[in-house]
């Protein structure tokens, strides 16, 4: 294709509202335009890398045995009521009305729409398993849409769920998906890691999320350097420390005068942060709840909730957590607290001697607590973050390391979470209505072009991965308006290629050759190849990979023999 016959606006500086380089490269490169908050126009350059990320998914769910279909961007609220959602989801849920006064949403997700299908269409224990996919326009109504494509409220998803008549067959179509997925991320160039994750609010048993793998990611991805152990900082565990062992001190009550926070608790007392008990209070369901937590250990709330087995869990206000305990704010402790209250500690709290923790009372604190002596041990759970360093919970010689990454994709196993309530079930092979338990897989497709940006690009723009680049090749044809050799040279080589299978660009545009040069290094062609009467008289190409700095001459079998060897062709 010609550079002429294709609109490629791209923008000399970077546009404001753009943090992220990801979103700043895609405007900057005539990718995408903004339409409003969270809402972009995909522009031909960019439409032509979406649909590469949407070929290469749809060809691995095709041979994974997944089936296509298509179903409708709006839903009808009575679906989302029946499953509990409607409530529940909150305001990402874009809610609305037709003329008839009857109540939509647009959809975020489908697994209310595929259970509707499935109860109506498959009766027998013969039709399954079965799994069925789409690629589709999602909404969810963000409240602060950023970073571009990465968190935008519209957005391109592949969604699958898969319907078995137990959990064992449930296993083995997680498994074909799992392996679909890092065959996937493996085509597209990507540098990724698949993690064990929390299910959240979608419900179901075992979930991974697969991350690729960027400083700017927003998620923390925990893993082991010795063995493949790897989890988000959800769910991700490390093993349990030995107990301090250490001769027991009295127990004392200190003056701690306007000393509130864990930090100025421990600069005041001359101990480390380590040997505090801290407090926190957090309202699950409704319900006040004291946590303990080592003093420089953070509370992994999404912990806190399964420990407790509540669906809703926050950190209780300033009020909140005076009025449940009737202590001031900063010296609230589990040593003899003044108003009855549900405690329960973190297990590395139990491994702390001699510790220190609020008095219920104000200005003043305890020293030299130590378990079973002075106050009983509460129930116990893993309720904080790991930190890099940490005992991996997998291997005996492994520390976890932190890294920071962006969700691209997700596996779950939802068992009979939305086919209960919704009831979804089939004859099974004794004639009996039996539940079958669903599977449910997405990939973030044009989350996958942004995440992709942020791992590969340089000070001069994008560096695409192959599988996902616009165009193969790029050709500078310079001064191609003044000098026919070079036009017809640079032609000749457009379709040669082409009719080899590449993919190319053919910048012919009346422009200085620093601009022609500086729009292929901005949009990350692999490949360019420049034609000029100079290169033209010594009978060869000038050539540079896009993350090379030199570049090189070629005749034309070396040049073939680089592209065929970066990318073959059958």
């Amino acid at each position: 294709m010609r550079a002429s016959q294709i609109f490629i606006p791209t923008l000399k500086e970077t546009p404001a509202e753009a943090e992220l380089i990801s979103h700043q490269l895609l405007l900057r490169g005539g990718f995408i335009r903004r339409l409003a908050s969270g809402l972009y126009t995909w522009m031909p350059l960019g439409l032509r890398v979406l649909r590469k990320v949407e070929r290469v998914v749809r060809e691995e769910m095709d041979r994974s045995g997944a089936q296509e279909l298509l179903m409708p961007l709006v839903q009808p609220a009575e679906l989302w009521q029946e499953s509990g959602r409607w409530e529940q989801y909150g305001p990402e849920l874009l809610r609305l009305r037709d003329r008839h006064n009857r109540d939509f949403c647009m959809g975020p997700t489908h697994e209310e729409v595929i259970s509707d299908l499935v109860r109506r269409e498959i009766h027998s224990y013969r039709q399954l398993p079965v799994n069925f996919y789409q690629i589709q326009t999602k909404f969810r109504d963000e409240i602060r849409p950023r970073f571009g494509l990465m968190r935008g409220r519209e957005f391109i998803m592949k969604d699958a769920y898969s319907f078995h008549m137990d959990h064992a067959s449930l296993e083995i179509t997680y498994q074909t998906m799992y392996e679909a997925y890092q065959r996937t991320f493996t085509r597209l160039g990507l540098n990724f890691r698949a993690v064990e994750a929390d299910n959240g609010a979608i419900g179901g048993k075992r979930s991974h999320e697969f991350h690729v793998l960027a400083d700017s990611g927003e998620d923390a991805i925990v893993s082991c350097h010795h063995c493949d152990y790897a989890a988000n900082m959800e769910k991700a565990q490390s093993r349990p420390e030995t107990a301090e062992a250490e001769m027991p001190l009295a127990a004392a009550q200190v003056q701690t005068p306007g000393i509130r926070s864990v930090a100025e608790q421990a600069e005041h007392l001359g101990i480390s942060t380590a040997k505090i008990v801290k407090t926190v209070l957090v309202v699950a369901d409704g319900k006040i709840i004291m946590l303990l937590l080592r003093g420089d250990d953070e509370l992994n709330l999404v912990k806190a909730g399964h420990a407790l087995n509540a669906q809703d869990v926050h950190l209780a206000s300033s009020a909140e957590a005076v009025s449940a305990t009737g202590a001031p704010l900063g010296f609230i402790g589990p040593k003899d607290p003044l108003l009855p209250i549900s405690i329960m500690a973190d297990h590395r709290a139990f491994g702390v001697a001699n510790f220190s923790t609020g008095a219920n009372a104000a200005d003043l604190h305890w020293i030299n607590l130590n378990w079973d002596r002075d106050l009983p041990r509460p129930a116990a759970a893993d309720l904080r973050n790991v930190r890099a360093g940490d005992a991996c919970p997998h291997c005996q010689e492994g520390r976890l390391s932190i890294r920071r990454g962006i969700e691209v994709g997700h596996v779950f196993q939802l068992g009979e979470r939305y086919s209960k309530s919704m009831g979804i079930t089939v004859l099974d092979e004794t004639g009996r209505d039996a539940t079958v338990t669903m599977g449910c897989y997405g990939i973030g497709v044009s989350r996958v072009v942004a995440a992709a940006v942020e791992q590969h690009f340089d000070d001069r723009g994008i560096t695409w991965p192959v599988a996902l680049a616009p165009f193969e090749v790029g050709i500078v044809a310079i001064n191609a308006r003044k000098s026919p050799e070079v036009a017809a040279a640079a032609q000749a080589l457009h379709d040669r290629l082409e009719a080899q299978g590449y993919s190319v660009l053919l910048d012919d545009r009346d422009e200085r050759p620093g601009v022609q040069f500086a729009t292929m290094d901005l949009i990350g062609l692999p490949h360019r190849i420049v034609v000029s009467d100079k290169v033209l008289a010594q009978g060869v190409w000038e050539y540079r990979a896009r993350r090379a700095t030199e570049n090189v001459l070629l005749d034309e079998t070396q040049l073939m023999d680089t592209l065929r060897k970066e990318h073959p062709r059958g």
